[in-house]
């Protein structure tokens, strides 16, 4: 690839060790690639005369190595940034070469089969899912795919919130006025409902407080009963999350809750004794982390009931002696921002390597287009199913309006896709520690930095494909025919998609993954509105042109996968 052979270039001509990064400029003018090597390399003191003296002398020894005819030009702009441009030939190869590795252009094996574990979703049995699990669910997948394009083995792990005191009350509230068909009709609401008349009676009755404490506490020594409605009411919760999962297209390897560690959790409380990181204060015990900076982590509180620290060192310490990965990623909210760098340093004054402590993927909240928490009217939260059925009406009305001739299946199909693609996008475009404040209009709309913009432009390449099928494959391809500046801006894009890859996973960013891909489609789009293409009368032109869409129309699908997103033959 193109930006390979630059790096290797500049390695070869700047002092060993030298920090080497290429970017690619804004507007051509200032290159197809930058570099601010020469300005680096200064700072550190190896010219005295400044970066413009030093990028002048690194210049001359890029000119001199690089291969003959592969820059065509090489400049130094102030105040010290090398820019390339490369020649036309050198880009018209690169599209011969990305055609042929076909579906496994852009993965790489850097991750050389190391295991990688992803949480994300995790919600809470007998909760609904609310939009900031849509968010959470979305970049963890989209994370787990970028690493295991990047050569990893990936194990997506879904950790439900499946214990504590609340299922003392849920039981408790079951057993006072629960009908089993009323949650095995509507799981997630019933229970919830449950939940909710509980808290309201307690207010009224402080007796109900100490029921729901001693349904637990029978739950926790294992009380028969009890274990099987505790077990039913996950059962059934899992029969909602499933549907959304399906509907979403997420698949998790491992889903194992908080519960699977109640056994260890002495342990845990022993170990951190023994190694003397932990003290009583107050009846409870703490770990102190003044050297880190941090306020004590709280392992135990004073009655003696176990916390998240001491559940969620069970099961770090569970999943590096079985799975031994080389990288552990949590996807919480932003909130949670002190506890994770607790966690981490207690985890590291345990002995756990820096590799495997625990890495908090934080994202920011999702709000309604009044800058709130979703809400309804009454002040209710707003569910994920509930945002997932609006926006397919929504989706639904449009490709009625585009496509009134298709199928009932066919139409519903699409506006699902659509729909689902625009959601998802629209969680993964932002930075993902910045809050997202969700505008339908914008989200589906097919001409903007939305989810369906890109669906319908891989849609109108493979339509070109199919116009054109009987045509391909007759003509030998002659890629030195594409020399026009947006026939030469796409391939150079096409070009960068495995960097998109790696900086995507290494920066904990699929938002640089959806900028890539809107980029593309930009691109894809300005070449075919600006050149002929199933009309062009010249057939090697056409035939090269043909295999540039095809590799466009590629390339994008890739992207999209890995963002979650489905692509669609039409819309």
């Amino acid at each position: 690839m193109i930006r390979e052979q630059i790096e290797e270039i500049l390695a070869k001509a700047a002092p060993e060790g030298a920090a080497i990064e290429l970017s690619v400029p804004e507007r051509e003018e200032f290159g197809h690639y930058s570099t601010n090597a020469a300005m680096r390399m200064a700072a550190r003191g190896l010219s005295r005369k400044g970066a413009a003296d030093y990028a002048d002398k690194l210049k001359a020894k890029i000119e001199k190595i690089a291969p003959k005819g592969f820059f065509e030009k090489v400049e130094v702009a102030p105040p010290g940034f090398i820019n390339f441009w490369v020649t036309k030939e050198i880009i018209q190869k690169e599209l011969g070469e990305i055609a042929q590795e076909k579906d496994a252009f852009g993965e790489n094996a850097i991750g050389k089969k190391q295991k990688v574990i992803v949480e994300y979703s995790s919600p809470n049995i007998a909760k609904p899912m609310h939009a900031g699990h849509l968010r959470n669910t979305v970049l963890g997948d989209a994370l787990a795919n970028l690493y295991a394009a990047n050569g990893y083995d990936v194990i997506r792990w879904n950790y439900p919130g499946d214990w504590g005191t609340q299922f003392g009350k849920l039981i408790a509230a079951y057993k006072l006025w629960g009908e089993k068909s009323a949650i095995e009709k509507k799981p997630i609401q019933e229970m919830l409902s449950l939940y909710v008349r509980f808290h309201d009676e307690a207010k009224r009755d402080s007796a109900l407080e100490e029921k729901g404490r001693e349904e637990f506490q029978k739950l926790e020594e294992g009380d028969e009963e009890n274990r099987k409605l505790w077990e039913w009411f996950k059962e059934e919760s899992f029969k909602e999350f499933n549907r959304v999962y399906a509907l979403l297209g997420i698949k998790f390897d491992v889903t194992v809750g908080e519960s699977f560690f109640e056994g260890d959790l002495d342990g845990v409380i022993k170990e951190l004794m023994e190694k003397g990181l932990a003290k009583e204060s107050e009846g409870a015990l703490i770990v102190p982390l003044e050297q880190f900076g941090l306020p004590p982590a709280l392992a135990r509180k004073s009655d003696g009931a176990s916390l998240y620290l001491t559940r969620d060192i069970a099961l770090l310490e569970y999943r590096i002696k079985k799975y031994k990965p080389v990288r552990i990623l949590h996807i919480i909210g932003n909130e949670q921002s002190l506890y994770f760098e607790q966690l981490a340093k207690t985890a590291a004054l345990l002995g756990v390597p820096e590799k495997q402590c625990p890495v908090h993927v934080k994202y920011g909240l999702v709000l309604d287009e009044g800058g709130k928490k979703f809400a309804t009217r009454e002040g209710r939260a707003i569910f994920l199913d509930e945002i997932m059925e609006k926006a397919i009406a929504l989706a639904r009305n449009i490709v009625e309006e585009k496509n009134s001739e298709l199928g009932a299946e066919e139409k519903e199909h699409i506006a699902e896709a659509v729909a689902l693609g625009a959601l998802k996008y629209t969680m993964l475009k932002e930075n993902r520690t910045s809050d997202i404040t969700f505008n339908w209009k914008n989200m589906l709309d097919f001409t903007g930095d939305s989810g369906p913009y890109l669906q319908y432009t891989y849609a109108r390449l493979r339509s070109i494909l199919r116009k054109a099928e009987a045509h391909v494959s007759s003509v030998k391809c002659q890629v030195s025919s594409l020399d026009t500046e947006c026939e030469l801006a796409l391939i150079r894009k096409l070009a960068e998609f495995p960097h998109a890859v790696r900086v995507a996973a290494e920066a904990l960013a699929p938002n640089a993954l959806a900028l890539y891909a809107y980029e593309l489609a930009n691109l894809a789009n300005r070449f075919y509105e600006a050149e002929p293409i199933l009309t062009d009368e010249n057939t090697e032109r056409k035939s090269a042109r043909l295999l540039l869409v095809e590799v466009a129309a590629r390339v994008l699908a890739r992207g999209l996968g890995l963002l979650g997103i489905k692509t669609l033959e039409k819309i």
